[in-house]
């Protein structure tokens, strides 16, 4: 995550000593949605409960304005996508992701 992400919505965490053991927040807010991003758990953390707990206090914020939650995956996630079901989100969309680097334009490639 980029130096700034947190100016872009709400974040939640959990530390321990000091130390992050997990997160979630806000990124994109198209009108009327908040998507829920950042979400993740240091793996010593994991199977704690964390992240559900903390998209639960993220996706309450974001109802009580009104709006609606939404997010994404990569399709290879399954713990994700199975917290994801849990906490009642559908996959609604199947999407192609395709990443360019500044050296893929320079050199005339296509992305990969």
């Amino acid at each position: 995550f980029f130096e700034r992400t947190h100016r872009l919505g709400d974040f939640f965490g959990v530390k321990q000593d000091g130390r992050l053991l997990a997160m979630a927040g806000e990124r994109l807010k198209p009108d009327g949605f908040t998507e829920v991003s950042g979400v993740c758990a240091h793996p010593d953390a994991r199977g704690r409960g964390y992240a559900g707990a903390l998209m639960r206090a993220v996706i309450e914020r974001i109802l009580a304005r009104g709006e609606t939650a939404f997010l994404h995956s990569y399709v290879d996630n399954a713990g994700a996508i199975a917290l994801y079901h849990s906490l009642g989100f559908t996959i609604r969309a199947p999407m192609r992701m395709r990443m360019l680097t500044r050296g893929d334009l320079a050199q005339g490639q296509p992305g990969a």
